[in-house]
């Protein structure tokens, strides 16, 4: 507890507290907005969009490849603000922000080269870094997240080695899919702008390398694995479920991903069979699995600490779509109810639906609160319920000894301190001060 609160006062290389929480929301609110543009630049290039060389392609590049991994940004910003220190928030936040921009550049070359070409300046140099930024991301999340979850270090002095095998992997990919000549299919055929076109076998080697990914990946999630085995207490339950989550992500993406490049063909994307493509899609979503953990982590274990803000976050954001859908809703039945008694629109309707939602805003939020306590925090209200029966037998219980009982029991349930024992004041000492 004590390095918890000297992690408050310093952030990261001697950043303070307050700094170090504005960058990391900072960082979130810059992927959200790139989020926005490459679902706006999307639906500009829908009709033009190639097939897919992943996955089952159309909507799903929004539902599978961004909407999902909003989760990474927003619980990296969450452990970030709160713990500077540890990596894990980090991570997250900057691989969030690798995806975003990954799919934002492939956006605006599709944009500037298909859709309208010409129409905005460098559209073949950004849109490739779209092609390559996949790579950081990944490694971020499917490799480094496992290794320092959840204290931020390594198991040991021994996996040294796999984390600088992971970084010079990493680091290989990126660079030799950046550099590998030829004709970038998903982006209309242009050739590679950064492509080393006297070395053509750069792109074959950058292919071989990809390999040693997965390879990373299930090592870092054996480590997770080993990491539970040796733990005990909440430190076991924190990582169970990261373990769990872990271990199908790099399963799932080892028995796919490495046939896939072993078998890989020059043909383009998008004539795959249905079931592979949809496999495809699941390789995706497996990654969706690892900031789930981490929220289950928080909310149920404490982990970090910040298990109230995201009570609060989870409360009124629910609170708050419940009450926009309930608003947006009634006011399009009863505008359609004024139209069939009177023929037209009336403004009666918003006041209507305002008045509903001022109305249900404290039993619609008591609700939620109630659920989400009994969902991920269990032993609060637990206790609750327990000191709300205490209080209501407190109103009738007229037995002393019956009632130094309850007290007792009532205590030993909701505070679980390791000893609990009631003294009361003798009735002689009572009249003497009298």
């Amino acid at each position: 507890m004590a390095e918890g609160a000297k992690e408050q006062d310093q952030g990261v290389g001697g950043m303070s507290a307050r700094a170090a929480s504005w960058l990391a929301w900072s960082l979130a609110g810059l992927s959200v907005t790139m989020f926005v543009a490459t679902v706006v630049l999307f639906f500009l290039t829908r009709s033009v969009q190639p097939p897919s060389s992943w996955g089952t392609g159309g909507l799903s590049l929004v539902l599978i490849f961004l909407v999902p991994f909003l989760a990474f940004p927003l619980v990296g910003a969450l452990i970030a603000s709160r713990r500077p220190r540890n990596p894990i928030g980090w991570i997250c936040l900057v691989a969030g922000v690798y995806w975003m921009l990954a799919n934002l550049t492939s956006g605006y070359g599709t944009y500037g080269l298909i859709a309208k070409p010409g129409s905005v300046p460098f559209s073949a140099a950004i849109g490739s870094v779209g092609e390559w930024m996949w790579a950081p991301a990944l490694g971020l999340l499917g490799i480094y997240l496992l290794l320092l979850f959840p204290d931020g270090r390594l198991p040991s002095r021994r996996w040294r080695p796999l984390a600088w095998l992971a970084g010079a992997v990493i680091v290989s990919v990126s660079l030799g899919i950046a550099l590998s000549p030829g004709r970038l299919t998903d982006l209309g055929g242009v050739r590679n702008p950064f492509g080393l076109e006297q070395i053509p076998w750069i792109a074959s080697a950058a292919q071989s390398v990809t390999l040693l990914l997965p390879v990373c990946m299930l090592a870092a999630a054996t480590s997770l694995v080993l990491r539970y085995r040796r733990s005990s207490g909440e430190e076991r339950e924190q990582i169970k479920w990261l373990a769990l989550a872990a271990m199908i992500l790099g399963l799932g993406f080892s028995s796919f991903v490495i046939p896939s490049l072993l078998l890989s063909s020059d043909d383009a994307g998008g004539d795959n069979p249905l079931w592979e493509n949809l496999a495809e899609d699941a390789v995706v979503l497996s990654f969706v699995g690892v900031p789930v953990a981490v929220g289950i982590a928080i909310l149920r274990y404490r982990l970090y600490e910040i298990d109230i803000l995201i009570n609060r976050a989870l409360v009124y954001g629910s609170l708050t779509a419940t009450l926009v859908a309930l608003y947006f809703g009634g006011i399009v039945v009863s505008q359609r109810f004024f139209v069939l008694l009177t023929g037209q629109q009336a403004t009666l309707a918003v006041v209507a639906s305002t008045l509903l939602i001022a109305a249900l805003f404290n039993p619609l939020r008591r609700r939620i609160q109630s659920f989400i306590d009994r969902r991920f925090y269990r032993r609060k209200y637990d206790a609750a319920k327990t000191l709300e029966d205490f209080s209501a037998k407190l109103r009738d219980e007229t037995d002393l000894d019956a009632l130094s009982g309850d007290l007792v029991r009532v205590v030993g349930e909701t505070m679980q301190p390791a000893h609990v024992s009631l003294w009361l004041r003798p009735e002689t000492s009572s009249k003497g001060e009298q």
